[in-house]
């Protein structure tokens, strides 16, 4: 199935998800008239504020909510259906695991749940923690973990099975920003592995450096959709970096685009970001760009 191309893994159509309150005579429109579709191999991030509807999609997608109109589907299959999971991993936001197995024994777990056995799931279990940095807390209680390795391990479990399609509810919540790109960074390795991944999060700059393409929802609608880069490009402005321009160049450069009629907006420094600062500061000598290291 996941072989096909032509099949998205992912296609929403004109979803709508009301909720009843109990013992009162109102209803809460979670989602209205949503259609998305996420293409083989990206990176999608569906966005928006608390209460904008993320969650509910998600758990629509999988089976665990019915819609009140509209449909559903992965890799073609109706999502309501149990087999449209088969090819799926799914990481929620707050992952629970059994405290007293370690990390070894919860990958094995889910292998098993998802019959696999033998020296293939212990080939695999081994792959998986190694892949999510996790070899050495391998034989530690998961109860003893921190956040971000919580997140990991999750992300291990989702991957036993080889799914085509990985769903990520909030990845990175809660989890310190070292941890944060860490699992940023196995995010991109699996797309690069030809994984597609669909997650939700309001880190916008997490976002930003992962998704190809992004949907922004408010109050249950989509308000905004495209490739990020076209997003955040900003119509008839451009930007151009100079190195080793002194201040009398960059007057006469000014001089210039004043003369071309061209006016100058602002002009400064190029600044990094406070996460690349601080990584720098606790890791001296590492690269903004380069993966971080494992703890």
């Amino acid at each position: 199935m996941r072989n096909d191309v032509s099949v998205a893994p992912v296609e929403i159509e004109h979803l709508t998800k009301v909720f009843k309150i109990p013992m009162r005579r109102e209803r809460v429109v979670a989602v209205k008239d949503l259609s998305v579709r996420v293409e083989p191999g990206e990176v999608y991030g569906l966005l928006g504020p608390n209460g904008s509807g993320k969650s509910t999609t998600l758990k629509i997608l999988l089976g665990l909510v019915s819609p009140t109109r509209g449909q559903t589907k992965v890799f073609g299959e109706d999502s309501a259906l149990v087999r449209s999971r088969k090819d799926v991993g799914f990481v929620p936001e707050n992952p629970y695991f059994y405290k007293f197995l370690s990390g070894e024994e919860t990958v094995r777990f889910f292998g098993k749940l998802s019959g696999m056995g033998g020296e293939e799931l212990e080939n695999r279990v081994k792959e998986l923690l190694e892949l999510v940095g996790l070899t050495e807390a391998a034989d530690r209680r998961v109860g003893g973990y921190s956040k971000g390795m919580l997140q990991r391990i999750g992300l291990a479990q989702a991957l036993v099975q080889d799914p085509g399609l990985l769903v990520l509810d909030e990845p990175t919540a809660g989890v310190d920003p070292v941890g944060s790109r860490e699992i940023r960074d196995l995010i991109l390795a699996l797309k690069a592995r030809g994984k597609t991944i669909l997650l939700c999060s309001h880190l916008l700059s997490q976002v930003q450096e992962i998704c190809d393409r992004v949907g922004i929802l408010a109050r249950g609608q989509l308000v905004r959709e495209g490739r990020v880069e076209d997003l955040l490009s900003v119509r008839d402005r451009a930007e151009m970096v100079f190195d080793g321009a002194s201040e009398e160049k960059l007057d006469a450069l000014r001089e210039a685009a004043e003369k071309l009629g061209v006016t100058v907006v602002s002009s400064g420094r190029p600044q990094t970001t406070l996460e690349n600062l601080f990584l720098e500061a606790i890791e001296p000598g590492a690269s903004p760009d380069a993966g971080s290291g494992r703890n």
